[in-house]
């Protein structure tokens, strides 16, 4: 592994900080700002709602509730340890009143716990059936791209190939979701091209390869009455022929074409060459990968590029052929 690759693991790895430990080393903060600071202000108990509402936010109701009981022990014990607090201003300590505030103030905090919590559950068991949705009407869109068995499957296996490298790139995971609908979308304007040309087993005239790159516009065209997170992958189906030096489809170049095309295209020409086409035997992966690494900075970008050399080293880029 090079510094680079061992700088993004590192990187990667402080992201993914344990929020449970931050939310436990919360509760012993708060508890010594109570005991050493402004112990005889009751008002600051309300600061432990804050680690309950973290944790109905990230986590659910559960995790929120048992957040919202480890709150309540913490203060208990730290009450039993200093008596005074929440002593009168006289400095008499009140055991019994000040035992009942705190078992109202467990309760409310516990119950408010619980109401959040379930607020969380109920957003994620939305989102996930959302999302089921969503990829069954990928699924869907997929058969009807499909007008043979090597677009259907070329478009599966670019969709994970550039998931991968997407995720290699440190993209979050909705990024990563898009680079997925795109791939699987990428050759939906194939649709309204002719049979003929898509199993013409010779190379493609001057005019039927123009007719063929308008695949990229009509698909924008099928795409373009789509609402909701579908229509995030429009962008990156359109540039998804574009080249990193600008003499691909459209003449943009660089970082104006978006990230997540620049990954497709080479996920995209990666599959082209390894797979048998009608008029020709696929490459081995090697011979392909050599291709892409010649290419990079003139029609990939050298990131992407070097994110599909790791994810190719790693061998992930190495897809069983399925058939839905």
């Amino acid at each position: 592994m090079d510094r680079k690759e061992m700088g993004l693991s590192v990187l990667r790895n402080l992201a993914k900080v344990n929020k449970e430990l931050w939310l436990f080393l919360s509760l012993f903060i708060i508890a010594a700002i109570l005991n050493f600071l402004v112990a005889p202000n009751r008002l600051l108990l309300g600061f432990y709602t804050l680690p309950a509402l973290f944790s109905a936010y990230f986590y659910g109701r559960r995790h929120a509730t048992l957040t919202a009981v480890a709150s309540v022990l913490v203060v208990i014990l730290v009450v039993h340890s200093n008596p005074l607090l929440f002593a009168r201003a006289d400095g008499a300590p009140l055991p019994g009143e000040k035992w009942y505030d705190l078992m109202l103030w467990a309760g409310i905090l516990i119950t408010t716990a619980y109401a959040m919590g379930t607020l969380y559950d109920h957003r994620e068991a939305r989102i996930r059936e959302l999302r089921e949705t969503y990829h069954g009407i990928l699924l869907i869109l997929r058969q009807f791209i499909s007008k043979d068995k090597y677009t259907q499957n070329h478009s599966y296996r670019v969709s994970i190939y550039a998931a991968r490298i997407a995720a290699q790139l440190g993209l979050d995971s909705e990024r990563v979701e898009d680079v997925q609908a795109a791939a699987i979308l990428h050759d939906i304007g194939k649709l309204d091209i002719s049979r003929e040309i898509l199993y013409k087993a010779a190379r493609l005239t001057e005019e039927e390869y123009k007719e063929m790159q308008e695949h990229v516009e009509k698909g924008i065209e099928i795409l373009g009455s789509v609402g909701g997170s579908l229509r995030r992958v429009i962008p990156i189906v359109l540039a998804h022929h574009d080249k990193f030096n600008g003499r691909g489809y459209h003449p943009t170049r660089g970082e104006e074409i978006p990230v997540e095309a620049r990954i497709i295209t080479v996920a995209d020409v990666y599959d082209s060459l390894t797979s048998d086409r009608p008029y020709r035997k696929g490459m081995s992966p090697f011979d392909a990968r050599d291709i892409i690494v010649k290419g990079s900075g003139t029609e990939f970008d050298p990131k992407v590029v070097d994110a599909f050399l790791t994810v190719f080293r790693r061998r992930e880029m190495e897809v069983p052929e399925v058939v839905i």
